[in-house]
């Protein structure tokens, strides 16, 4: 088996960039996922983050959970449940415009520290869509440049706690699928595991590892690049003990962005005949992908080539 890519971004400074380089584009091309280490951000921040998100789960969110659980019998299925996921979440927005102050229940530290990550994400994420295109021979700034609509990008974070499953070969964590938008960046818990991604018609784990961010590619991304870089699918396995924490956050095109495949990637493709993606504006894609995030991407693409080909239905 081959091993998880793990990218050390302290490497770009030095004699060993044009290897890491080389990484990052086998990660994209191979795998749509990757494990940084050496990123930016501090281990102290992370740690401040950590402990006030798991402080928060058990303040606020472990009973609701428990009482929904209770609600709707799930300590007891006997068949495997695929209409719901063993987490309990909620949303951050960071941008274009923020919405934490208004969320309910968060203490004004946790706050100002989710403020701050959010910052250091965002930061880190353009600096990555810079060595996308470097690697792809697109000019510096396109990929920040195709997300940015009239508004700027959208980015937001999903802060999920996994809680021990008594039936974990009942009920996903959270089911299969692949991410809608364009990089995702996640701080995950270093001591219990639970996420895999599909490669090669296997589940693979993706490593714990501390003070790591974890990189995976979303659609949109597999539509510029003319899916020379692919999404992939992914899931979270329940964990009988242990709960699991995940803050994914997510560098997506503003609602208005139209995205379409890169004019050099398709005209270097042409000689291959490779299929060319859809032309969209990516609202659209997100209102489809909102009843058909745990199905194939595939035919999401499919219709949004059929609308891109009716003006009427697209009106």
């Amino acid at each position: 088996m081959e091993n998880f890519p793990i990218i050390n971004l302290e490497k770009l400074n030095g004699d060993e960039r044009a290897n890491t380089m080389e990484m990052i584009k086998d990660a994209c091309e191979n795998w749509g996922f990757f494990e940084l280490v050496n990123h930016g951000i501090p281990h102290e921040v992370m740690d401040t983050v950590e402990k006030m998100t798991k402080a928060h789960y058990k303040k606020c969110m472990e009973q609701r959970f428990k009482e929904l659980v209770a609600s709707k019998g799930l300590e007891a299925v006997q068949a495997e449940v695929t209409d719901l996921d063993w987490e309990s979440t909620f949303f951050l927005r960071h941008l274009p415009t923020s919405n934490i102050s208004q969320v309910p229940d968060l203490d004004e530290e946790y706050r100002e520290v989710m403020r701050d990550f959010a910052k250091r994400l965002e930061k880190l994420a353009e600096e990555l869509l810079d060595l996308l295109c470097e690697n792809l021979g697109l000019e510096k700034g396109y990929l920040k440049n195709a997300f940015y609509g009239s508004k700027g990008p959208n980015f937001g974070s999903k802060v999920s706690n996994y809680p021990p499953c008594p039936k974990p070969d009942l009920i996903k964590g959270l089911r299969a699928h692949t991410d809608a938008g364009g990089i995702i960046l996640l701080f995950q818990d270093d001591k219990v595991s639970g996420l895999q991604l599909l490669k090669d018609e296997q589940w693979i784990n993706v490593p714990p590892m501390r003070h790591s961010i974890v990189v995976n590619l979303g659609d949109q991304l597999e539509v510029i690049t003319n899916g020379k870089y692919k999404s992939v699918m992914h899931r979270v396995i329940a964990q009988t003990d242990g709960t699991r924490m995940s803050l994914a956050s997510f560098y997506n095109p503003g609602s208005d962005a139209v995205i379409y495949p890169a004019k050099t990637l398709v005209e270097k493709e042409a000689e291959e005949s490779t299929q060319v993606y859809p032309k969209f504006v990516f609202d659209d894609y997100m209102k489809l992908y909102a009843g058909l995030k745990f199905q194939a991407k595939e035919p999401r693409f499919e219709a949004m080539k059929a609308m891109e080909s009716d003006p009427i239905a697209s009106a």
